[in-house]
């Protein structure tokens, strides 16, 4: 059945068993209260490298990263609370982002970003969001 045609219950069993089967058999550090879209990648190569925080969105496409073949680098990266990524974002592996930051769409993120900050643009330009 394509998920467009699933009804709303079976997109939530659908949504819960893809986040038990990332958290108990990958190992991923994934808050209960994230909402991840079935459609965002999160990387499998190292999925111990995987932490989100509580009342994160990650919208469809976005791409969470741990690993870099090309330096044989296998790194932890950190989403903070209440953080949100945009649709197709990037978030490149090894990079911590602090609570409240936002990731608009097609972002590529390069380099840590402070809590409440703003991303925008490939590579991202980091500035403060003012509350």
């Amino acid at each position: 059945m394509k998920a467009s045609m699933q009804t709303p219950m079976a997109a939530r069993v659908k949504a819960a068993l893809k986040r038990l089967f990332q958290t108990v058999v990958w190992g991923m550090d994934i808050d209960r209260t994230a909402w991840i879209e079935p459609s965002a990648l999160i990387d499998r190569t190292y999925p111990r490298g995987v932490h989100i925080g509580p009342d994160v969105r990650i919208c469809e496409q976005a791409v969470v990263l741990t690993h870099d073949f090309s330096r044989g680098l296998y790194l932890h990266t950190r989403i903070g609370a209440r953080c949100v990524l945009g649709p197709r974002s990037i978030i490149m592996p090894g990079l911590t982002l602090g609570e409240g930051c936002l990731v608009a769409p097609g972002a590529l993120v390069t380099r840590d970003m402070p809590a409440n900050s703003l991303a925008v643009g490939n590579p991202a330009t980091i500035t403060q969001r003012v509350a």
